[in-house]
């Protein structure tokens, strides 16, 4: 679950949780099951060389926005299509739970995962990990 403040942005049973080396999952969750009325295109996009070309979203209620606080690839590389109807958000600055365990954020300002109880570290993104 995805909440911003009291407002309810996501609710799903069909995330994909994707891992990468040295990182917690990543959740994306199928765009049908986001409250796609509070997104909006934001910034120029990045490539993964495993996913492909990324688009990234702002939150945006009329009074609050977050800026690039969600990211999705809309035309994924082969290997990574499911991800292609799906939505993955930043937690830091959102309230997310997974099975209703609290979600923290990975350190970091450009990686995604969700650090949930059951998982422990060192995980990248925290000081001196750019090399790992």
């Amino acid at each position: 679950m995805v909440c911003w403040g009291e407002t309810l942005l996501a609710r799903t049973r069909g995330a994909w949780a994707v891992r990468e080396t040295s990182h917690p999952p990543t959740f994306y969750l199928p765009l049908a099951d986001v409250a796609s009325a509070f997104l909006r295109p934001a910034g120029q996009g990045s490539f993964c060389e495993w996913k492909g070309p990324a688009r990234y979203w702002d939150l945006l209620d009329g009074v609050r926005r977050l800026s690039q606080v969600a990211w999705s690839y809309p035309q994924p590389l082969a290997g990574a299509e499911p991800l292609a109807e799906c939505i993955a958000f930043y937690a830091h600055d959102l309230d997310c739970t997974v099975d209703g365990a609290k979600v923290v954020a990975q350190a970091g300002g450009f990686y995604g995962g969700w650090i949930t109880p059951d998982l422990s570290g060192p995980f990248k993104g925290g000081p001196d990990s750019s090399g790992w």
